[in-house]
C-alpha cells in the first residue's frame, strides 16, 4: 500500500510512476488569496452563491472561501468523468444536484482544473436551464491547450501544460487528494 510519509515529500511513486514538485503549497495560497480579492472586489453589492464541483474542488473552494470578504452562499454539483482513469471518460454523469435555488442568483463555479472544458460546459447547460443573473467560472488549474469546448475561465488560478497532476483535491484513483501541494507525472 502506498504511504504518504510527509507532506514535504520531493517525489511521490504510484506503482512505477514518478510524481514530482510542481505548485507549492505557499504559490497555491498566494494565489487563492489574489482570487479571493478579484472576486470579493467584483461581486461587492451582490450575493453570488459559489458552486464547487466535488470531488476535487473541496480544497480549493474551501480555502477560497476564507478569502471571500462579501456575503454568499455555498452549494456543490458532483459530477463523474474520470472514474479512475488518467484521461477523462469523455461522458459527464450527474451525481449529486444542487440544493439551492438559483433563479436569478450570480453564480461563480468553482473547479479544481478544467482540462477539455467538457464538465463545465455540461455545468453551464443545467445552471442555465435555471435562467441565473449571470455565471462565471473560476478554476484552480487550466490546461489551455487541452480545452476543446468552446467555454470562458473567467477566474484562473494556474495555467499549466497538459500534463496529468495530482494533490491539493486532485486525484488519481481517488488518492492523493490531501497533499498540500499539486505534483505532476515525471517524464
Amino acid at each position: 500500500m502506498d504511504k504518504i510519509a510527509s507532506q514535504n515529500l520531493n517525489e511521490i511513486w504510484i506503482g512505477t510512476e514518478k510524481f514530482v514538485p510542481y505548485i507549492t503549497e505557499e504559490q497555491i495560497q498566494k494565489r487563492v488569496e489574489e482570487l479571493g480579492k478579484e472576486i470579493s472586489s467584483d461581486y461587492k453589492a451582490k450575493l453570488p452563491i459559489f458552486i464547487g464541483v466535488l470531488n476535487g474542488s473541496f480544497m480549493f473552494m474551501s480555502d477560497l472561501m476564507k478569502q471571500i470578504t462579501i456575503n454568499c452562499e455555498v452549494d456543490f454539483f458532483k459530477l463523474s468523468s474520470y472514474g479512475d482513469a488518467k484521461i477523462s471518460s469523455g461522458k459527464v454523469k450527474l451525481i449529486k444536484d444542487l440544493n439551492a435555488d438559483i433563479t436569478d442568483r450570480h453564480i461563480i463555479i468553482v473547479e479544481d482544473i478544467v482540462d477539455t472544458g467538457l464538465s463545465i460546459k455540461y455545468i453551464e447547460k443545467l445552471i442555465s436551464a435555471h435562467n441565473p443573473a449571470s455565471m462565471k467560472v473560476a478554476s484552480l488549474l487550466v490546461k489551455e491547450d487541452s480545452i476543446k469546448y468552446d467555454v470562458k475561465i473567467d477566474y484562473i488560478g494556474f495555467r499549466i501544460p497538459n500534463k496529468f497532476v495530482i494533490g491539493y483535491g486532485l486525484d488519481y484513483a481517488q488518492k492523493y487528494r490531501n497533499l498540500k501541494s499539486i505534483y505532476v507525472l515525471s517524464e
